[in-house]
């Protein structure tokens, strides 16, 4: 058995400074100068270069800034000695206003550059988290092409409240997609626990259904401890033995996946079961069974949540999921996460929910 691939160390950039700022100490010059030009016997022209220092230190570091001070308080100094009021109180005390503008701006350079680099920090190791909770897809795993995508509705986050895994076991290749009640920072936790739970059962459990039961347990435990008995999850696993050609699927409340073959798009209908965290709701002697999917080369099982399916326009009218792929037409996983990525954020625009998708073919 391969060993799991290791998600890549999070990019992190720093907090990026609008364009027009570190051109505002310039333009303050360039008006001081002018206003020096234009109105020659103006005493206070050198005055606007007290500002000088504090707008420098928005944009650069405490060397430059506390040289912008001094080349501010030259200048000025040139400026009155020009007109020939240098001694003048008045220009003294712009002298010292400059000079203290350069010492509180050169302090605010420093705790500016402090600041970016302790968010760096907390944005690098956030992200670390975020990526050790969802894994990158695999392209191949145990004979299949697999091909995901997962968009949170929150930019601002990796990680939302739709799960998924793939895991090659010794019962075969192990997929899960879900959907946590909300969405957002508050339903991280229970994406965690679900998906810890997944990856430690599912090397382990025998039955595809027994590990859905597994899953069960494990959102309920969850929501007992946080006293929310509202808590669940929606859940689709699927099951794939190398070299078989069907696939196993057990839906627990979750969207109905799709088959896709060609031009047709078939709903895989799964026998209905309560969703993960609310199974003890449901009859107990009652136990379905997975739902056996032909899948030969050629075909493409797709595994969606309802970020994809509920996705409005500006009318309302919700995404057309498998009119628009019978229209595409092609199967391949990847083509089809690719044109689902480019296809809803077209229609819809900006997201409302959280959204995720793996598309899974057999390799020959």
């Amino acid at each position: 058995m391969p060993a799991p691939s290791r998600p890549p160390p999070p990019v992190v950039e720093p907090p990026r400074v609008p364009r027009w700022v570190p051109w505002l100490p310039v333009a303050l010059l360039l008006l001081d100068l002018l206003i020096e030009a234009v109105v020659p016997d103006a005493v206070a022209a050198g005055f606007l270069l007290t500002a000088l220092p504090v707008v420098a230190a928005f944009s650069y570091g405490p060397a430059l800034t506390a040289a912008t001070t001094a080349g501010a308080l030259a200048l000025q100094i040139l400026l009155a000695l020009r007109a020939g009021h240098i001694n003048e109180q008045h220009h003294v005390w712009v002298y010292i206003a400059t000079l203290l503008s350069g010492v509180m701006g050169t302090a605010l350079a420093w705790q500016r550059i402090r600041q970016n680099r302790n968010l760096l920090q907390a944005r690098t190791v956030a992200e670390t988290l975020q990526r050790t909770v969802l894994r990158p897809v695999p392209e191949r795993a145990g004979g299949l092409r697999v091909a995901g995508l997962y968009r949170p509705a929150q930019a601002e986050v990796l990680v939302g409240g739709d799960l998924y895994e793939v895991c090659d076991t010794r019962f075969g290749v192990r997929v899960l997609l879900g959907d946590v009640r909300g969405k957002g920072l508050g339903a991280v936790r229970t994406v965690a626990d679900v998906l810890g739970a997944f990856r430690a059962a599912a090397h382990d459990t025998p039955g595809l259904v027994d590990l859905a039961d597994q899953l069960d347990r494990a959102v309920l435990r969850d929501a007992t401890d946080r006293g929310d008995d509202e808590l669940f999850a929606t859940a689709v696993l699927l099951q794939y033995r190398p070299g078989a050609d069907c696939v196993e699927i057990v839906n627990r409340g979750h969207t109905t996946p799709l088959l896709l073959a060609g031009g047709a798009i078939t709903l895989v209908s799964c026998a209905d079961e309560l969703p993960l965290g609310l199974g003890h709701l449901g009859p107990p002697d009652e136990r379905g069974k997975p739902t056996v999917v032909v899948l030969p080369p050629g075909h493409t099982v797709l595994l969606y949540t309802d970020g994809v399916s509920e996705a409005r326009d500006a009318t309302g009218t919700f995404y057309p999921l498998a009119t628009r792929l019978t229209a595409f037409g092609d199967t391949t996983p990847d083509r089809v996460v690719s044109f689902l990525a480019q296809d809803v954020h077209q229609f819809a625009g900006l997201l409302a929910d959280d959204l995720a998708v793996l598309a899974l073919t057999p390799e020959h």
